[in-house]
Order: structure tokens, then C-alpha cells, then sequence
């Protein structure tokens, strides 16, 4: 009160601990602020709407709680976020799919950039909810399972 300066603090509900199942068989906690370093430093000096970043974060972490499982792969992170940056910067979408697919060549780089301007084109990697697939995960309320829709009855005389 004596400096007149205002201080804020953001609280988040943790239900769980999450882990993320990394390549090498190694296990890590989620780490928010891991996570948006890197889509800030893909997003770096791009024009985006002020606070684009801190909402896909949040629609990522939102979709991993609502999983219902205490482990992900980190495969799956990865691909939430070249879906979400794939809609709203293609630049950030490509230097982030530069170092999560770890381009080997200038082929496979020219390669993402052509299946981004023609998206018509079949993609190589998954889309966003291709791992709700997998029997390893799957989002409550998006099972492919359970009743089938009903078929619309006509009145023959109408």
C-alpha cells in the first residue's frame, strides 16, 4: 500500500499432477510455462492478437485435464499445438513444425509449407483429435462409441 504499486497473483485449480511421456521413455510433470515458451518463441514477432498465445495455452491445457488420464504423450502436446498455430499464424505453425519434426532436409521443410498453402492435400502427420483414436487416449464427450443417430422418418403420404 505504501509504494502504490499493485501486485497480482493468477490461481489455477490443480485436480492431478499430469505427466508427459516423453520419446525417450522418460516421464516429466506438465510444465505450463515449458509449454508457452515454446509457442512464444514460434509466435516471436509475429502480429498477433495480444493475449493469443496465453489462449491457446489455455484451450491445450483445458483439453489434456478433460482427458481424464494422468500420463500423455508428449506426441500428442505437439500436435495440439501445430493444430492450434496452424490457425492462427502459419509462420508460427512452420517454425514451431520445424523443431518439433525436426526437419532433416530442405525437402521435407518445402514439403510442410506445400500441405499448408494446399490443404486439400493429405497431410502426413495426424490432425488434432487423431489421438483420440488410440486406445490410449480418449476426451469424454468425443467417443466415436454409443448410439447411432436416429434416421429421420418421412410420412410417405406427405
Amino acid at each position: 500500500m505504501r509504494c502504490g504499486l499493485r501486485f497480482t497473483t493468477y490461481e489455477r485449480v490443480q485436480t492431478r499432477a499430469l505427466l508427459v511421456a516423453k520419446r525417450d521413455s522418460r516421464r516429466e510433470e506438465f510444465d505450463r510455462e515449458k509449454l508457452w515458451a515454446s509457442v512464444k518463441s514460434a509466435c516471436a514477432k509475429r502480429p498477433l492478437p495480444i493475449g493469443s498465445i496465453d489462449k491457446v495455452i489455455d484451450e491445450i491445457e483445458t483439453q489434456l485435464s478433460n482427458a481424464g488420464r494422468a500420463e500423455i504423450p508428449s506426441r500428442v502436446i505437439g500436435e495440439l499445438v501445430m493444430d492450434r498455430l496452424r490457425n492462427l499464424d502459419r509462420v508460427a505453425y512452420i517454425r514451431f513444425a520445424s523443431v518439433y519434426r525436426d526437419f532433416r532436409d530442405i525437402e521435407s521443410f518445402k514439403e510442410e509449407v506445400e500441405a499448408l498453402l494446399d490443404p486439400e492435400r493429405p497431410h502426413e502427420e495426424s490432425s488434432q483429435l487423431s489421438f483420440l483414436d488410440d486406445d490410449e487416449l480418449t476426451v469424454p464427450g468425443k467417443r466415436r462409441r454409443g448410439r447411432k443417430p436416429k434416421k429421420k422418418v418421412t410420412d410417405p403420404g406427405s
